[in-house]
């Protein structure tokens, strides 16, 4: 098969979007799909032998180094020569629907993997485009042949947009490198002097994050914040978090080994729309905490396989960990849980249902409307 990604993000961008292209691409090519990126922004031609085909971007204000794609004739040119059997427009809100576009004049099936609350970040932004946001969205993902969520809280967002055609979809772990055995004693007295417990939080640092309510935190005993990311917040958060321990970007074993070494892991932001941070650290074997909202609803079971606090109450917040802190009993149970909840959920598994049920279903439309 012969799938062209149009997507809003890849490398050198490090986020959701972007690595949950990488992971598709990897198993694709290892499944001996052929595959063409098409992306905005400056980077690599190539991405592990994949021809990546870069367009015009700018910067997306407020976040410079976050690069929108623009309207691009070598989107449409790309896809002529590559000739795919099948577009998948991932996380589709500017790019993506030049590459609809293209995928139309074509007469060429299309998924789109939904997995940006739009809205949410502008808002985070100071960008009052609610309902501007809303109308564009739900009109591409209506004329899309099939959109795949990632998450409970997601579907009913898109179905409240009269999107119809949706299954939801979710995200694998690398469980070979996001593991209990990566936890380091030397890390974490390095963090800690070995007095205190470590409560962190992964992942980039930027406004929509709201890594910022970290702070409530910040008072409890016993307790050393770690923020592991970079980010166009991160100054700001230094700022706002004086005691906390900035590790900065992290990758592979680094990361995995910082995932593993935290006592209590928070996800501060509640416009996630599915969190995969969350299950790499259930996967780590460390107990969650996060907001009832959102992409976590699905994947914590509170009391269970972690906590939730309500995100309009960050006093909530402050006990949920205080809670933790105080019973390590219920840190072991609640991680143990979470470790058996995740395990299996690997990217092949994942992108084999992506191949043989969501492409398998729009290809089978398309050859049946021929």
């Amino acid at each position: 098969m012969r799938v062209a990604i149009v997507t809003e993000s890849f490398l050198p961008q490090v986020n959701g979007v972007s690595n949950t292209v990488r992971h598709v691409v990897d198993e694709l090519v290892d499944a001996r799909h052929e595959v063409l990126v098409v992306a905005p922004g400056q980077g690599p031609a190539h991405y592990e032998g994949t021809p990546v085909v870069r367009v015009r971007s700018v910067g997306m204000p407020g976040y410079r180094s976050f690069p929108i794609g623009l309207p691009d004739a070598a989107v449409g040119h790309s896809l002529d020569r590559f000739g795919p059997d099948l577009v998948h427009l991932a996380s589709p809100i500017a790019l993506g629907v030049v590459g609809l576009r293209a995928a139309r004049r074509l007469r060429i099936p299309t998924v789109a993997v939904y997995q940006t609350d739009i809205a949410g970040f502008a808002r985070q932004y100071g960008l009052r485009a609610d309902l501007v946001v809303d109308r564009w969205v739900g009109r591409l993902h209506r004329r899309v042949d099939r959109t795949l969520v990632p998450s409970s809280a997601s579907m009913d967002q898109l179905a409240a947009l009269g999107v119809r055609d949706l299954h939801l979809w979710r995200r694998g772990i690398a469980l070979d490198l996001f593991d209990p055995s990566r936890r380091s004693r030397e890390l974490h007295q390095e963090w800690t002097d070995g007095s205190r417990l470590a409560v962190g939080y992964v992942g980039r640092l930027a406004h929509e994050k709201q890594v910022h309510r970290l702070a409530v935190l910040a008072g409890l005993p016993g307790v050393q914040l770690v923020v592991v990311g970079d980010g166009p917040a991160r100054e700001e958060l230094r700022r706002q978090l004086p005691g906390a321990v900035f590790t900065g970007m992290l990758r592979g074993a680094e990361l995995a080994a910082a995932y593993a070494s935290l006592d209590v892991f928070v996800h501060t932001g509640d416009s996630e729309t599915f969190c995969q941070t969350v299950q790499e650290a259930q996967a780590s074997g460390v107990p969650v905490v996060a907001p009832a909202a959102g992409g976590p609803l699905d994947l914590v079971e509170p009391g269970r396989t972690g906590l939730l606090f309500d995100p309009a109450d960050l006093g909530s917040l402050r006990d949920c960990v205080a809670k933790l802190l105080v019973a390590p009993g219920l840190r072991h149970d609640l991680a143990d849980r979470a470790r058996t909840a995740v395990a299996g959920r690997t990217w092949q598994r994942v992108v084999s249902e992506l191949v043989d049920v969501h492409y398998r279903a729009v290809l089978d439309g398309a050859a049946a409307a021929a």
